[in-house]
């Protein structure tokens, strides 16, 4: 999960973007595909024979996103309970084995995310085009079935290749307003139900879902300006019903022996320990009854001092990584922390490699068959793949946020702002990150003499904004 997640909106040509130009070249992202690699993407795809294009299946994404990976439909079904169809684009449709244009995503292994644009996994001949979910566009999918009971619990699971036509691409801010006022059609307004009712039993299971602030970047009369953007209600239901599937994905695997999970152990008490200190430095009450996991559920992302301890939840998460087993031999590890459960990757294939490999177990699982020989022979050499593209996606992450923060500061050296001081460091409690209101930036904070605040409001001065150096530093005021 990343730490923060940063985006341009209507920012113009600047030193800005010739910085993250710079940071690309200095990473050496890729930018181009080969010759032999965009060829092959202009090949058509294995079609399916099963044709679900009857489903009026739909998409919630961001606005202006083209790379759509799921659509859904959902419906009641007898005895009160519901039918979940996730339809996920079917990237091996279009990837032969062995081939350029598999070479070349195992090269890449994500998508990179920079403020102004991305570095696709697949050329976007695909991932924005043919085999991408868009609406009025009949493409093949891998077509998940769901149902669940009254509460929200997976009662049976089918997944299988089908021919698919979404039929609209909403965004998270129309949904929700169409829910809150009413006017939502049936299987759109089934998202809160089942969404609410996956909620509760993330609950009760002990898992976590952390709806993190986004850092936004916007332009205002020629300049730029960060604001926070807190989730909405429709961004977690829509969530759930992902890790729902992720879900399904795992037990498929570990009923047949083969497959690769996402796995996460159990943090340290030391770490919860940490964090019920952070918890009481920001005034955030955490009775010892009350668990971990409905803690986060109480909290507000709007309010700053909730949203900077969501902030810090975010350090639990880290350790996850990718857990093979094959042939009924499981791993001592199988399940996701956070999830509390067995989890797989399976629902972002065009954005991430793995998932690609996830699907295709899956539906060989489904139909009582071994995995293709192709996903046998890369299934090894897979978590060290995601590891190293995981870590890469957070080096962009984390440069690209630095860049902008100091492109945005960089003429107000010596200014003052109010901030809120959201982390210390334990063994030096003079240095430590401060969260400033506006712009919503979170930086460094050392230099002076007393033991920080934690989670107290603190006039704080600007020391150094480089771009050129991508560093941001504060100290007290």
């Amino acid at each position: 999960m990343p730490r923060r997640h940063i985006r341009v909106i209507g920012a113009p040509e600047a030193p800005l973007r010739a910085a993250l130009r710079a940071l690309r070249t200095e990473l050496g992202v890729p930018e181009s595909f080969p010759p032999e690699v965009l060829a092959e993407a202009e090949r058509p795809p294995r079609l399916p024979s099963y044709d679900a294009t009857d489903i009026p299946l739909f998409t919630i994404d961001p606005p202006t996103s083209t790379d759509l990976d799921q659509a859904m439909h959902l419906a009641r079904r007898g005895r009160g309970g519901y039918r979940v169809r996730y339809a996920i684009a079917d990237v091996a449709a279009f990837v032969a084995p062995g081939g350029a244009l598999d070479a070349e995503a195992h090269r890449r292994v994500t998508t990179l995310y920079f403020p102004d644009g991305k570095v696709p996994l697949h050329p976007t001949r695909l991932s924005e085009g043919a085999a991408s979910l868009l609406p009025d566009q009949t493409c093949p999918a891998v077509l998940w079935t769901i149902d669940l009971d009254a509460d929200g619990r997976a009662e049976s699971t089918d997944v299988r290749r089908a021919l698919v036509r979404s039929r609209a691409k909403l965004d998270y801010a129309h949904v929700q307003k169409q829910i809150d006022t009413g006017t939502a059609e049936g299987p759109l307004a089934l998202l809160k139900v089942i969404g609410e009712k996956r909620e509760r039993l993330e609950v009760e299971r002990g898992g976590i879902s952390l709806n993190v602030p986004e850092q936004e970047i916007v332009e205002r009369d020629g300049t730029y300006d960060l604001v926070y953007r807190a989730p909405f209600p429709a961004d977690s239901w829509n969530a759930q019903l992902s890790l729902l599937t992720g879900m399904a994905a795992a037990e498929l695997m570990l009923a047949h022996g083969t497959g690769v999970l996402r796995t996460l152990p159990a943090a340290p008490d030391g770490a919860v320990g940490r964090l019920r200190r952070t918890a009481d430095a920001l005034r955030i009450n955490w009775p010892h009854h009350v668990s971990y996991a409905r803690l986060i559920r109480s909290l507000d992302p709007h309010w700053p001092h909730h949203a900077a301890f969501l902030q810090e939840c975010t350090t639990l998460l880290r350790g996850a990584g990718y857990t093979v087993f094959r042939d009924g031999v499981l791993p001592e590890v199988t399940s996701h922390s956070a999830v509390a459960a067995p989890y797989a990757h399976c629902t972002a294939p065009l954005r991430r490699l793995v998932d690609r490999y996830a699907s295709e177990i899956c539906l060989a699982a489904a139909a009582g068959q071994s995995p293709p020989d192709w996903v046998r022979a890369a299934l090894d050499e897979l978590p060290k793949q995601m590891a190293e593209g995981t870590r890469r996606a957070g080096t962009v992450e984390r440069e690209c946020l630095d860049i902008v923060e100091a492109a945005l500061l960089k003429d107000r050296v010596g200014d003052v702002f109010d901030g809120c001081v959201v982390d210390v460091q334990e063994h030096q409690p003079t240095v430590g990150t401060v969260q400033l209101e506006s712009p919503a930036v979170f930086a460094r904070l050392a230099g002076g003499t007393a033991a920080l605040p934690l989670g107290e409001r603190l006039p704080v001065r600007l020391t150094q904004a480089d771009p050129g150096a991508a560093k941001v530093e504060f100290t007290p005021a």
